[in-house]
């Protein structure tokens, strides 16, 4: 996965807020990270897990 770098000048709150819920569309399992610095958001950080699931074997 790559990092976008994006500037978000003056901090306003609803970009923020956007940016936030565009890291959590789609996401099943893991996790979202805010890094804040003096008080404002400096990194938006999306970690995704993707689950492998081995078939169910019944034995009779």
């Amino acid at each position: 996965m790559s990092a976008t770098l994006r500037t978000l000048e003056g901090q306003d709150e609803a970009v923020i807020l956007r940016e936030i819920q565009t890291a959590l569309q789609g996401l099943k399992f893991g996790s979202v990270e805010i890094t804040v610095h003096n008080g404002q958001v400096v990194q938006i950080e999306r970690k995704e897990k993707i689950r492998l699931q081995q078939p169910n074997h019944k034995t009779s």
